[in-house]
């Protein structure tokens, strides 16, 4: 079961995942592109219509990954997006699923949270987000962007980021000029 919730689906398997042909719309088609554009592909707009340029830009990722070049969205293709996705490349949410999810969930155990490694983002890993997000006073919308990584990296705090602060800063060091 998924994070210990006996009532949530379990996580997807990569290899029960849709097979996603060029001209399918819908959800799954969404989270294709939203992929792809982390990994770097350009002019796709997560719009849920598997058009033409997603076809392409699946063709070029499959042909750099030494995959089965038809442009055709199977396990193979899934399992590559999602393993090799960078963390923060992405915005994450609930339902979503990769190797981010998962580096994800390893630093909110790190930081404390009772979440499970599994690289799906379920009800567990959702509620630890709202509660860091909280608990940093952001809103807690369950939305893990550029912010939530750099916070839950270490690399530094709100208060550091606080235009009033580096105005005061930028007066004080006005002075010695």
């Amino acid at each position: 079961m998924n994070e210990g919730d006996r009532t949530s689906p379990s996580p997807p398997n990569p290899a029960d995942c849709p097979t996603v042909y060029p001209w399918d719309q819908g959800a799954a088609v969404v989270e294709i592109q939203e992929l792809l554009s982390a990994h770097g592909a350009s002019g796709i707009r997560p719009d849920g219509d598997f058009g033409s340029k997603t076809e392409r830009a699946v063709k070029l990722y499959q042909k750099r990954h030494g995959l089965r070049i038809d442009g055709v969205v199977g396990a193979e293709t899934w399992t590559s997006l999602r393993s090799s996705i960078q963390p923060g490349s992405r915005l994450l949410q609930p339902g979503l699923v990769g190797s981010d999810v998962m580096e994800l969930q390893g630093l909110l155990r790190v930081c404390g949270y009772e979440v499970r490694r599994d690289g799906y983002f379920g009800e567990k890993t959702r509620a630890a987000i709202k509660a860091f997000q909280r608990e940093h006073h952001l809103r807690p919308d369950s939305i893990v962007n550029s912010t939530i990584w750099t916070l839950l990296r270490g690399r530094r705090n709100l208060s550091s980021a606080s235009p009033t602060r580096n105005y005061k800063q930028k007066k004080r060091f006005k002075f010695f000029y």
